[in-house]
């Protein structure tokens, strides 16, 4: 069986990782400080179109799989 992380837990990480500053991301990202602040924190959950600004910041790739488990 293959272990599962999910999406929000996976771009956390790569948030920690990355070296940069939660204002940093928001800034670079074109989003509110809020927003990034709370998604890292957990307390508030991400648009899609917001979590690949992210994403692409921080160097992770967002792609759909194709279904096949």
């Amino acid at each position: 069986m293959k272990r599962r992380v999910d999406l929000a837990k996976q771009l956390r990480q790569a948030i920690k990782k990355s070296g940069l500053t939660r204002n940093q991301i928001a800034k670079q990202a074109d989003v509110s400080y809020a927003i990034v602040h709370g998604f890292v924190a957990g307390t508030k959950d991400l648009r899609l179109e917001t979590a690949s600004k992210i994403a692409a910041v921080v160097g992770v790739e967002l792609r759909a799989r194709d279904g096949k488990r």
